[in-house]
């Protein structure tokens, strides 16, 4: 068989897409190409190679390379096989819950979790307590806040999407519903 080294034909809509998706990576913090890779495989939802990436988002390969290295570490991406090529191929999930999920559980793993840990253990220093009390108050409510945030993300993470779904739609009506008393 031989190998597809050919731009996929984008789409006015797909192109949009990965553009914006791209545009929304980098305020997020994230590589614009690891985002536009992201978008490309799940607008298209079957699995491609790095040859077609690159050459469809027209990127270096080496930029292709390292951002599915950065996908896979993100648990976001998965490599898989193609019968008859011996290229690795690569997939997204096509539900966004699933995504969803697997991205706050990594924020909150990489950047939550750190968060929580060094503000325990700066509280647990003897020269926490030479600081003023209303900076320790800070300190403290922000440790305690995090820590609340992070017992109900991972109680969130463990619903259904079907469950998290209507409790975030039960979240909106409360929300109306006491704006609306006030």
């Amino acid at each position: 068989m031989a190998p597809n080294i050919h731009p996929m034909e984008l789409t006015e809509t797909s192109r949009r897409f990965v553009l914006h998706w791209g545009e929304m990576g980098t305020a997020w913090g994230v590589n614009r190409t690891v985002a536009q890779i992201h978008a490309l495989l799940f607008f298209h939802g079957r699995p491609l190679h790095a040859e077609e990436i690159a050459n469809t988002l027209v990127v270096a390969r080496s930029n292709v390379s390292n951002s599915l290295k950065e996908l896979q570490g993100w648990g976001l991406i998965r490599p898989t096989q193609v019968l008859g090529d011996r290229r690795d191929y690569f997939e997204t999930s096509s539900d966004v819950w699933e995504l969803f999920r697997t991205i706050v559980r990594q924020r909150k793993e990489r950047e939550f979790q750190p968060t929580v840990q060094m503000l325990q253990a700066l509280v647990n220093t003897p020269e926490f307590e030479a600081e003023s009390a209303d900076a320790q108050d800070r300190v403290r409510e922000t440790l305690r806040f995090m820590q609340t945030l992070g017992v109900w993300t991972d109680e969130m993470l463990r619903l259904s999407p079907a469950t998290l779904e209507k409790v975030m739609r039960l979240g909106a009506s409360v929300q109306k519903f006491v704006r609306s008393d006030g």
